[in-house]
């Protein structure tokens, strides 16, 4: 039975659906050393420091920071259709625990609005609820992310945001395109590519097995980035671009993840649904939805993705084939 409910209080004042021909959208169908940091990232500025070695640091950073809210976005494409889901909630970096509320685009037809999906990030698993047809309100669905051939960086509808900063930690190759503001904040724009095997090697216990299995199931293991750190060098902003193939007709689909990180040291609560909670049975899939249905459990079916753009507000994203 897991059980596990953590609050964390602010301890400083800081600045701030279409399923494509692959059955994706799984969403549908079943994110110390201040002074030492804050060195290493004004070198990184234009002085001599190195891109990568601030970059290898951000996940870091944000353990130290302890928590933060979060906004996602992620928007995908392929064949000229392009869909977009949105995301907002709170992260634990020290208990790599968080929640987030996504929300869902319009069918095709535009005539229909999903409900919100609460979806619970924790180490080796992701928790839904209001996951789809078939599932009781009062249940849960539980997925184990090292059996998504995503490693849930794209089912979810979200990239989990301690799993989208420790993609940092394979940067190879990485450049320092200037200083910049974001919401009030200034920060530092990079710009580079990470190899998910090599980030797979050097991650934490929890992503490790999640980030090689990215590496094995996405088109190509190297992943492009920018990411915008603040002094502290931490993440305030990070998008991601992953491809993968389309099991079904063969294509590619391109999917941009985008996270944004505010209000760090905010309270975090997230409580783990225990077993008599999670739903045991077999998902229906939803109307307009055509990928395969599933078993739940710990290897509910993962039939693939969903898509990016800027972390806005709330509202349900853009329907198929829009434009945020």
């Amino acid at each position: 039975m897991i059980r596990w409910e953590r609050e964390r209080r602010r301890r400083r004042t800081v600045g701030g659906g279409v399923a494509l021909a692959g059955g994706v959208v799984c969403v549908c169908l079943a994110g110390g050393g201040c002074s030492w940091q804050g060195a290493a990232v004004q070198g990184a500025g234009g002085a001599g420091g190195d891109p990568v070695a601030v970059l290898h640091r951000a996940a870091d950073r944000l353990v130290a920071a302890g928590s933060a809210k979060a906004r996602t976005a992620m928007e995908m494409a392929s064949g000229g259709t392009r869909v977009t889901i949105r995301g907002e909630g709170v992260y634990d970096f020290e208990g790599r625990l968080g929640r987030l509320k996504v929300r869902l685009p319009q069918d095709p037809a535009g005539s229909s609005e999903h409900r919100p999906i609460t979806e619970l990030l924790a180490p080796g698993a992701l928790y839904m609820k209001n996951r789809g047809a078939g599932v009781p309100d009062d249940k849960w669905v539980r997925v184990e992310t090292a059996s998504l051939s995503d490693g849930n960086m794209v089912t979810g509808g979200a990239t989990d945001p301690f799993a989208a900063a420790e993609v940092l930690l394979g940067t190879r190759t990485a450049t320092y395109v200037g200083r910049t503001e974001l919401a009030g904040t200034p920060v530092r724009h990079y710009r580079g590519t990470a190899d998910l095997a090599r980030a797979a090697r050097d991650a934490s216990d929890g992503n490790r097995k999640a980030l090689a299995a990215a590496a094995e199931g996405f088109a190509t293991v190297e992943v492009p980035f920018d990411a915008y750190l603040d002094d502290e060098g931490r993440i305030r902003k990070i998008r991601h671009r992953f491809s993968f193939a389309n099991g079904r007709d063969e294509g590619t689909v391109a999917v941009t993840s985008t996270t944004l990180l505010y209000d760090f040291g905010a309270a975090v609560r997230v409580r783990l649904p225990e077993d008599q909670d999670i739903y045991a049975g077999r998902i229906a899939a939803e109307p307009g939805d055509t990928g395969d249905t599933g078993d739940t459990g710990d290897t509910a079916d993962a039939g693939g993705s969903a898509g990016p753009g800027e972390p806005g507000g709330g509202g349900s994203g853009a329907g198929a084939g829009g434009k945020d």
